[in-house]
């Protein structure tokens, strides 16, 4: 699993550090759910796209109502986007395999949206190569990495806690998660 999303991204190519104009043009309404990540370093806040993305966000809200992402590492932290979702990474022995690991119950769709792309702070859905296959594993965008739209789900977008996300590094923990 892990692999494949290295090969993804790296088979693109060069990252582009900038967002683009109008990448976001459909503001996220207000209705929308937001949940929080707790960490030592700070606190990240992700509004989730419910009408876009209806199923994966459900989905999401309900790993959060089992406190699925609590006590979770980052086990996946690159220039370009920080990743969690494996609860392997809730022990440091099975380190050599974080990243393979998810709830259990994929999503089942692939809920593209043409409106949001992945833009820094986007928040996205990790898969192994089969966007039907997406489960638990999320990931963050600290730069725009346009070659990524249209093979993630983008499903929400940070709203207070960029600079968390800045410096988050592989084993930071996610001490509690929780809607808000």
């Amino acid at each position: 699993m892990r692999g494949l999303f290295f090969t993804v991204v790296i088979a693109a190519g060069v990252f582009v550090a900038v967002a683009s104009a109008g990448s976001q043009a459909k503001p996220a309404s207000p209705a929308d759910p937001v949940i929080v990540f707790e960490t030592a370093k700070g606190t990240i806040e992700m509004q989730l796209f419910q009408a876009e993305a209806p199923k994966s966000v459900a989905h999401i809200l309900e790993l959060m109502k089992r406190s699925f992402y609590r006590g979770q590492r980052f086990h996946r932290v690159l220039a370009s986007l920080i990743q969690i979702g494996d609860p392997q990474t809730r022990s440091m022995a099975r380190q050599n395999s974080w990243g393979a690991g998810n709830s259990g119950t994929p999503i089942g769709v692939f809920e593209l949206s043409k409106k949001r792309t992945h833009v820094r702070g986007a928040v996205s859905l990790a898969h192994s190569g089969t966007p039907e296959r997406a489960d638990s594993q999320i990931f963050i965008m600290k730069t725009a990495s346009p070659n990524l739209d249209g093979v993630h789900a983008v499903i929400g977008r940070v709203v207070t806690g960029m600079a968390v996300v800045d410096k988050i590094a592989v084993t930071d923990m996610v001490k509690d998660a929780r809607v808000k």
